[in-house]
This record gives structure tokens, C-alpha cells and sequence, in this order.
């Protein structure tokens, strides 16, 4: 006997797989706040102590 799948395990399929999008967008924006937050935070310390003036001769 073949069984059926049910309209139950395909809602919950599409579910998983909604769940899994939502949680590879949230870990693609975590990378990138942690990866593009401390360059421009070292890049503002630089430019607060004077790094990118121009030395006076």
C-alpha cells in the first residue's frame, strides 16, 4: 500500500524551509555588521588622532 503524503508534512516542510532563509539572512547580517563595524571604528580612531592629515614639513 502507498501511502499519501499529507497537506500536514508539506506546511511543515515549507515551514523548515522558511525558517532556514530567515536564519541565513540573519547570519549574513551578523557577518556583516562584525566585519564592516570594526574596520570603519579603527578607521574613525585613525582619523580622530590625525593619520590621514598631512604631515607639515
Amino acid at each position: 500500500m502507498k501511502k499519501k503524503k499529507s497537506k500536514k508534512n508539506k506546511k511543515e516542510f515549507i515551514q523548515k524551509r522558511n525558517e532556514l532563509r530567515q536564519t541565513k539572512n540573519s547570519a549574513k547580517l551578523v557577518l556583516f555588521i562584525f566585519g564592516i563595524g570594526p574596520i570603519i571604528g579603527i578607521i574613525i580612531f585613525l582619523y580622530s588622532k590625525g593619520f590621514f592629515n598631512s604631515p607639515n614639513i
